[in-house]
């Protein structure tokens, strides 16, 4: 048994020194010329205007958290339409349940304005 922990032991500090071993050699290897022009973010080749750092709108991040949501629990409904014949009045008023709280979660977001495309 302890030689089981050995050998997974062995596996690991082999990984572990053949990626710093790697890293070393790749270290050794590379040319290193850092210039301005090289130390500058890279946006598509465009020449990048102002500051990497600015305020980011997060009004667009929640508005594809909310479109996430959504889509991924409309998923849910197709398994659902395909066994509904075999689930019964159970599953049809659970169902109801669950897109009268996905009603709930749009409205509430259209209520707080998340859904404006500003």
């Amino acid at each position: 048994m302890v030689s089981e922990y050995i050998s997974v032991l062995i596996f690991i500090l082999a990984g572990i020194g053949i990626v710093l071993f790697t890293f070393f050699l790749a270290r050794l290897i590379r040319p290193s010329n850092p210039y301005k022009e090289k130390n500058v973010n890279y946006e598509c080749a465009e020449t990048p205007i102002g500051d990497s750092w600015i305020k980011f709108n997060n009004r667009f991040y929640i508005f594809a958290l909310i479109f996430v949501i959504f889509d991924v629990e409309a998923v849910f409904l197709f398994p659902w339409a395909v066994a509904f014949g075999k689930l019964g009045l159970y599953a049809l008023v659970e169902m109801i349940l669950f897109i009268l709280i996905l009603f709930f979660g749009i409205f509430y977001a259209w209520q707080k304005g998340a859904l404006k495309w500003v």
